[in-house]
């Protein structure tokens, strides 16, 4: 079992990666814990055994329940539980799971104690990991949310050997991201279990200096910037996430040279990184999205605050770049259809 500390002081916390680390959850609840508010979805499949009175709250299934209307029913239930502030939420699940219990867990009673446990790939190398939470509004993703850290996070990757193919591959765009930030390199040839940790300490490292996206996190966004605005489009629907950053990845490239960022072959080893993965490179022919459309979703991404606010690669590695002139953007886009 490897261990892996977010630091942030008073509420710095644990994440636990390795075969089993569900089955650890009693020792990492929060010290006089009474109750335990299970969050899931019927799909999930995955049984924890809080150690106090626990009851399992159901939330439906896909991206389309991440809403604001989930997050109130998810309140009411909490309320007719009678759920408080000594009591702990837990989100068991992926990373729709997590989103939606930890927003829910900052704003019921303004604050209860939240523990992941984490299912998906995805959700182990980096949705449950940092304390962002937030839901979609049909006008983007992630709009609506709080800051929120767990008490802890548990990464069991016994888990993921039951999941679907296509989720384990889309949990693969976040470990590909993670391949161009800082601590990234020979990520690729990691054993699972070290791989997760890796992405882990990656991510723990950046909130540990950044945790409210002052500046430094936003590089977590990495290809996340075409990723929203494709799942935004598609309504949530044609893409998995993964799916969608590994597009915005090479997207991300594509434009960082043609701004001068990078030369050719860096751009190059994007497409390499992600095709290593098995993940695509372009956005599917059968997407009827206009670059227009993408273009105007891409401005209302959560870290604009300057027109387009891009993450790109460059001389001093990955970082924020503003200012990017529509023209460059657009024709990016036509490099990835």
């Amino acid at each position: 079992m490897i261990t892996v500390p977010v630091q942030l002081g008073d509420r710095s916390y644990d994440v636990l990666v390795g075969k089993g680390a569900r089955h650890r959850l009693l020792e990492l609840l929060p010290v006089g814990a009474q109750r335990a508010a299970i969050v899931t979805q019927d799909e999930i499949g995955v049984a924890v055994d809080a150690g106090v009175d626990q009851h399992v709250f159901l939330i439906d299934s896909g991206e389309e329940a991440k809403n604001l209307e989930t997050v109130e029913d998810l309140c009411r239930r909490f309320s007719a539980w009678g759920l408080t502030r000594r009591d702990v939420v837990v989100g068991v699940g992926g990373g729709v799971v997590t989103d939606v219990a930890g927003f829910a867990a900052a704003i019921y009673h303004r604050g209860v104690p939240v523990v992941h446990v984490a299912t998906t790939l995805v959700a182990q190398v980096d949705a449950a990991i940092g304390g962002k939470t937030g839901v979609n509004l049909r006008e983007g993703k992630n709009l609506v949310g709080a800051f929120w850290q767990p008490a802890a996070v548990l990464c069991d990757t016994e888990v993921l050997e039951s999941l679907p193919p296509e989720e384990y591959r889309s949990g693969l765009g976040e470990v590909a991201k993670c391949q161009f930030l800082p601590g990234g390199e020979g990520l690729a040839d990691l054993p699972i279990d070290e791989k997760v940790a890796r992405c882990v300490e990656i991510k723990a490292r950046v909130v540990g200096a950044d945790e409210r996206e002052g500046g430094l996190r936003a590089i977590l966004n990495y290809g996340h910037t075409l990723a929203h605005a494709l799942e935004a489009a598609t309504a949530y629907s044609a893409l998995r996430h993964g799916e969608a950053v590994a597009v915005g990845l090479v997207y991300a490239a594509e434009l960082a040279h043609r701004l001068g960022r990078i030369d050719e072959e860096r751009a190059k080893e994007h497409r390499s990184v992600v095709e290593g993965y098995g993940l695509p490179t372009v956005i599917p022919a059968e997407l009827e999205v206009e670059d227009s459309e993408l273009l105007t979703l891409m401005g209302r991404d959560k870290k604009a605050v300057d027109g387009i606010t891009f993450v790109l690669d460059g001389p001093k590695g990955v970082e924020v770049v503003t200012g990017v002139p529509d023209g460059d953007a657009l024709a990016a886009l036509r490099a990835v259809r």
